[in-house]
């Protein structure tokens, strides 16, 4: 088999996993239970895979629209193994640093060894050579006048933050920056990572050449990655210190990081052993102790309850199509109201294991008010007892924005502008503190 072939290979049955049947991207890709397609792959096939993957599906309507401009007739209803093995092609010939002559030819002998592509192998070489020759005219001119992602998507954004829905749109093509949560000296590993601190308190820097793990202090546990708007629902308690939280949907464990360095004492819960796990190696690197339990969230019974209860619940994740692009392909609509009924469900349970004086902080990483603002709106209606607990926005000088006047907090991508797009934005994320009245 030709160097680079399994690769090209894996990536497309990984991309129609996702654009035909929904799955998620990050389980596929997960090194230990993921797809054997990839798992079975060496490093560096690895990262080309995921490259190649998340190009495609940052970029998918303007690729299939280029696609679709060079065929004379277009391609057959059922032809969408032919398409895949063509998104992967156009994907590094746009958009990765691939040289194009290897990404054709590696298309067409993908084509050649499928039996269900064979016959179109002439037509993959001379459409993606005539796409190698003409993508510095063309490639502009579609990408101008192409929808970034489904409609759904979009018309939503557009609902929500009609002032923003542009801005955010455009930033999400852009591959993100990494943020990392450090336990102590935001600007001393500013300055030795060649980055910048955040009002959150991270740093930021941009995307190193190889993996994050070889960066100084990722082996001596002085830092972990989490964007910058995930490190705010741990930052909204008004203390910490000698406290008993509980974590309720922890993995992979960057909250009850920062928990557990502001002196909680944590009870990180999970309802997936692998997760949990993960999070144990996470918290062994960092040299952080909290104790662990596998268990559903709406299942923990604790009868005395607990001091502050941190519920990020499971949601649409729209908030982080930015790093991962396959959600607006595999969310739709009626998922995002599921979740939001689930997301209530847990409220109502977590808000039973708050003490009388304590704190209750949900959070969550959607765009979407149905599963942030007005789901809360309605937890508060049914809970006269319950009330919110405003933030203060002198906490994060420069994202005052991110501050509802409710006092909830709301970002979204477009916020933290920066003149290089790929040190600009962070995820969209929803936060409030619920107290008792």
């Amino acid at each position: 088999m030709k160097p680079g072939l399994a690769a090209r290979q894996a990536a497309a049955r990984l991309l129609s996993a996702v654009t035909e049947s929904r799955a998620s991207l990050d389980g596929l890709l997960d090194p230990a239970g993921g797809n054997p397609a990839f798992t079975g792959l060496g490093d560096q096939d690895r990262l080309l895979v995921r490259a190649i993957l998340l190009s495609a599906l940052r970029h998918l309507r303007v690729i299939d629209a280029f696609i679709d401009r060079l065929v004379d007739n277009a391609l057959p209803d059922g032809a969408r193994a032919l398409r895949q093995v063509l998104r992967v092609g156009a994907a590094q010939i746009l958009y990765l640093d691939v040289p194009d002559r290897a990404a054709v030819d590696l298309a067409v002998s993908q084509a050649d060894g499928d039996p269900r592509n064979r016959r179109f192998a002439g037509l993959v070489n001379a459409l993606l050579r005539r796409m190698a020759r003409e993508k510095d005219q063309l490639l502009p001119e579609l990408a101008a006048v192409t929808p970034n992602f489904p409609d759904w998507f979009e018309s939503r954004l557009m609902a929500v933050y009609p002032a923003q829905s542009a801005a955010i749109v455009k930033i999400l093509s852009e591959p993100p920056a990494i943020d990392l949560t450090v336990k102590a000296d935001a600007q001393g590993w500013a300055e030795r990572l060649g980055g910048m601190v955040l009002p959150t308190g991270s740093v930021r820097i941009g995307r190193p050449e190889g993996p994050v793990s070889g960066l100084e202090g990722y082996q001596d546990g002085a830092w972990w990655v989490q964007d910058a708007a995930a490190s705010l629902p741990a930052q909204l308690f008004s203390k910490l210190d000698g406290l008993e939280i509980v974590d309720l949907c922890a993995a992979p464990g960057g909250k009850t990081a920062q928990l557990v360095l502001a002196g909680a004492r944590v009870t990180a819960c999970d309802q997936s052993a692998n997760r949990l796990e993960r999070l144990r190696g996470n918290l062994e690197r960092l040299g952080l102790e909290a104790a662990t339990r596998l268990t559903r969230a709406q299942d923990l019974v604790a009868p005395g309850g607990f001091d502050g209860v941190l519920l990020d619940a499971p949601c649409s994740s729209t908030g982080t199509v930015r790093r991962h692009p396959d959600i607006p392909s595999t969310k739709t609509p009626q998922d995002i109201t599921r979740l939001a009924q689930v997301q209530r469900d847990l409220l109502d349970h977590a808000a039973s294991l708050v003490r009388s004086d304590g704190e209750l902080v949900f959070s969550n990483c959607s765009l979407d008010p149905e599963e942030g603002e007005e789901m809360v709106a309605g937890f508060l209606a049914d809970h006269a007892d319950w009330k919110i607990k405003p933030a203060d926005p002198s906490r994060w000088p420069g994202l005052e924005a991110a501050i509802t006047p409710a006092g909830e907090i709301r970002t979204h991508p477009a916020m933290l502008g920066h003149e290089d797009p790929r040190l600009a934005g962070l995820d969209g994320f929803y936060a409030v503190v619920l107290t008792r009245r």
